[in-house]
């Protein structure tokens, strides 16, 4: 059943977003996502996005969402949405031109073989990822399935991602991540801090089953010199460092009661 509720003018319009039975419909994870994106909105406006990218669009209400909150004030901008699931694939189309939004649709798993294309020109990134823990042999399976089986932790295909989003985002690129405390979302930022990135949560929220978080990566030059500095000396981030990063920006970054929000 399609889960209903207030929309701002700004983000899609639930009854235009297509559907089908093996399509992941928009719910609780994919609100967070679009609700980060505009309590950041400001921001992604000042920044001047050329290229914006989805990866593993499902519905086509995130990235949909992202082009109409860009809007007008964001011209000549080319949103792009990749996803294993053809039928996705449709319904993406469908539900984006039913809100005048052209996206290009790349059938594929994650953004193979998009380097040569997109390698260093996405400006902004939104993924909401499959996170939820389960058997291994579940990941990448047929069907819907494969919108939401993350393997042992939830972060199989996470951690496919990451690289994949380093090689893909522009100097300038961000990336809007959703995770839930299962993918213990520290060793996330461990693992992008040591690629060179910086990372704050937008936005935290509970539901009945999960806990969400939507954590912003940007590229830290500074970072990258203290990563190349760690590492000549043969050490590591300490987790904590990280733990401590994160909990200093949970308390600063936006936080909203969704209790009258989630259905």
């Amino acid at each position: 059943m399609k889960v209903e509720r207030n929309m701002s003018p700004i983000t899609a319009q639930i009854r235009l977003v297509s559907s089908h039975p093996q399509v992941y419909e928009p719910c609780d994870d994919s609100f967070a996502l679009v609700d980060a994106l505009l309590a950041d909105r400001a921001n992604l406006l000042e920044h001047h996005p050329t290229v914006c990218m989805e990866v593993g669009c499902g519905s086509g209400y995130v990235i949909t969402s992202l082009a109409l909150m860009l809007g007008q004030e964001a011209s000549g901008v080319h949103y792009f949405a990749t996803d294993t699931n053809t039928n996705a694939m449709r319904v993406t189309q469908e539900t984006s031109e039913a809100h005048g939004v052209h996206v290009e649709l790349i059938s594929t798993d994650i953004a193979s073989g998009l380097n040569s294309r997109l390698e260093g020109l996405v400006d902004v990134m939104v993924v909401n990822p499959p996170y939820v823990p389960t058997p291994t042999d579940e990941v990448g399976c047929d069907g819907i399935a494969s919108s939401w089986a993350g393997g042992e932790h939830g972060v199989i295909v996470i951690n496919k991602i990451l690289p994949v989003a380093d090689k893909l985002l522009s100097k300038k690129g961000w990336m809007y991540l959703v995770t839930i405390t299962e993918n213990n979302p520290s060793q996330i930022c461990l693992q992008m801090r040591k690629k060179g990135y910086a990372a704050r949560i937008v936005l935290q929220r509970s539901t009945e089953e999960e806990s969400l978080q939507v954590i912003k990566f940007w590229r830290d030059y500074d970072s990258e010199v203290e990563t190349a500095e760690v590492g000549s000396a043969n050490k590591t981030f300490p987790a904590r460092v990280v733990d401590s990063m994160l909990s200093q920006l949970s308390r600063l970054s936006f936080r909203r009661n969704d209790n009258s929000n989630n259905s």
